[in-house]
């Protein structure tokens, strides 16, 4: 890979722990992550216009994928309700590709190669070591950032197959986040009753760049994936693992032991292992 494909990669790491930290310090994180989601739905409107509608049959899809979102961002707010960032993110992340092999293995009966056993045997065991002893994640947060998980594993599975029934790949993101964009505010107010949004707040424009950092970090990788083999840049992307932790005691004051470390980078590499396979 080219020097230009690595930086890309790495800076998408950056880009996706930065945003979650930043949901993280909300202190009404499900109107943070709800008044984020309006810079996707702004991107939304113009891309549907130039792309025009999926195909018929891949409305199910569309549908399925944007309720699946919502709930990530459910699971997600309510993960870092109980646990830190450097405890919950790389749960999150470790846990996608993690499930991912083993709903192949269990479920489709597909072998796991060397370097994927090792992967899992790596996630599982830097999950535990967030998960045990002193400066433990909560449990509470633990089956939260599982959960959450588990959603994007399956959403990232109904867009593998969704992006093809539509015929263009354009038109089937669009109306996607469109429909996420729609749906996140309503589950919002089904919770809380109302939205209440001030264009002149600073904490409004604040959750708006944060959202742009996450879509800023989707068209990077995007264009990594362009330029060079998805599998070692997916295995790059993860050092966000590591990243998050770095950001999370900086920057939020959290603890950051050896042993905290040690797990974060454990599930990286396990990551790694998984990601470069795929």
């Amino acid at each position: 890979m080219s020097p230009l494909v690595i930086g890309l990669a790495l800076f998408a790491a950056i880009l996706h722990a930065s945003w979650n930290a930043f949901l993280r310090t909300g202190a009404d994180r499900l109107w943070t992550v709800t008044v984020m989601s309006f810079s996707s739905t702004a991107l939304a409107v113009p891309l549907a216009i130039l792309n025009g509608f999926p195909a018929t049959s891949a409305w199910l899809y569309v549908a399925l994928s944007a309720c699946l979102q919502v709930g990530y961002s459910v699971f997600l707010v309510a993960a870092y309700r109980y646990g830190e960032l450097g405890q919950v993110y790389p749960i999150v992340r470790g846990s996608v590709p993690l499930l991912v092999t083993l709903g192949g293995f269990l479920l489709a009966g597909q072998q796991l190669t060397v370097l994927e056993t090792v992967g899992v045997a790596l996630v599982g065991g830097g999950i535990m070591g967030l998960s045990l002893g002193r400066g433990r994640a909560a449990t509470t947060s633990i089956l939260y950032a599982l959960a959450t998980g588990a959603i994007i594993a399956a959403y990232a599975t109904v867009d593998a197959i969704g992006v093809r029934v539509a015929g263009n790949v354009g038109a089937y993101t669009a109306w996607v986040l469109l429909a996420y964009g729609a749906l996140l505010p309503a589950t919002f107010v089904a919770c809380r009753g109302r939205l209440a949004v001030d264009p002149r707040a600073p904490e409004t424009w604040k959750a708006l760049g944060g959202g742009l950092f996450a879509l800023l970090a989707y068209g990077v990788v995007v264009a990594a994936f362009a330029l060079g083999p998805a599998g070692p840049i997916t295995a790059i992307r993860e050092t966000s693992v590591v990243f998050a932790a770095f950001i999370g005691r900086l920057f939020l004051g959290e603890t950051l032991t050896p042993r905290r470390v040690g797990a974060c980078a454990i599930v990286a590499l396990g990551a790694i292992c998984l990601g470069y396979q795929s």
